[in-house]
């Protein structure tokens, strides 16, 4: 009988908040041609124009939100994934794309206990090539070369599942009691060529009108912007916001090219312009 088990993958984090160890991280995930997708020899001088100066900056900012217990990031996928053993009788682990604890590591633990099905849940509720698709290729990859027993299942992004919007909304509804003037709802930005550039089908619809992203359309299954917004309208309606209670932006722009807009920083500085005074912020991404 065939053994099932479960990989969850997250992005990463640094070992610690030493500036080495967050050059090693910045190294690995800029380097990825799926965060940027620059021919390699370009992206590697970029690359190293970014751990000039960053590595010392990023280390401060870990700093600032780094718990007793380590990452964040880190340590809430692993509260995830012993949440998820509690409930189901299976080979359950846990890997980050970048760092550790590294997919290789977390495939050879399963191989270990017998798995030879293996069901893959990237923790990215949205796609995109530089998050959903780079860890699902990654472990192909490694599956490939090292574990080719293992048949492998790839769970869909949940941007649209119940579960996923009806948790979304539970945690925000306390806050939301509170008296407020503005939510704004701030999703991790990406290049816009990601978004139009993934096949021919999207270089003929994506962003080309603005309502682009409303409707069903087949490209919206791998629309980073399109499952964003349809995940805001699915939360705003559970929580009977009306549409001038919230506003959407993009946030951590990285480099002059055009990025998803509005920036969170320009939707800040209305806000502010326009007196906005209480200010609620959701990043579901």
């Amino acid at each position: 009988m065939s053994q099932q088990g479960v990989l969850l993958v997250n992005l990463g984090s640094p070992d610690s908040t030493d500036i080495p160890d967050v050059r090693k991280y910045l190294n690995e995930f800029l380097m990825d041609g799926r965060v940027i997708d620059y021919p390699w020899l370009l992206r590697r001088f970029v690359v190293n124009m970014v751990l000039r100066k960053r590595p010392a900056a990023s280390a401060e900012a870990y700093r600032s939100i780094w718990t007793e217990e380590g990452s964040p990031l880190v340590v809430t996928s692993q509260k995830v994934t012993q949440k998820l053993k509690a409930t189901m009788d299976l080979p359950i682990e846990l890997a980050m794309r970048y760092q550790n604890p590294s997919i290789g590591s977390a495939l050879e633990k399963l191989s270990q206990q017998g798995v030879s099905q293996l069901l893959l849940i990237p923790l990215f509720p949205h796609y995109a090539m530089s998050s959903f698709e780079t860890a699902v290729e990654r472990v192909k990859e490694l599956i490939a070369k090292h574990h080719s027993h293992m048949a492998l299942t790839v769970q869909a992004p949940y941007y649209n599942h119940e579960a996923y919007l009806d948790a979304l909304a539970e945690s925000m509804r306390p806050h939301l009691a509170q008296p407020f003037d503005k939510l704004l709802f701030s999703y991790h930005s990406i290049p816009k060529r990601h978004v139009t550039n993934f096949n021919a089908a999207t270089k003929a619809h994506c962003l080309k009108q603005s309502d682009c992203c409303e409707g069903c359309h087949p490209v919206h299954d791998v629309c980073y912007r399109a499952q964003c917004l349809k995940t805001t309208a699915a939360v705003v309606e559970r929580l009977g916001l009306q549409p001038e209670q919230y506003a959407i932006s993009f946030q951590s722009r990285l480099g002059p090219e055009k990025w998803l807009t509005p920036t969170t920083e320009n939707e800040l500085e209305r806000m502010a312009r326009e007196g906005v005074q209480r200010m609620l912020v959701v990043c579901p991404a």
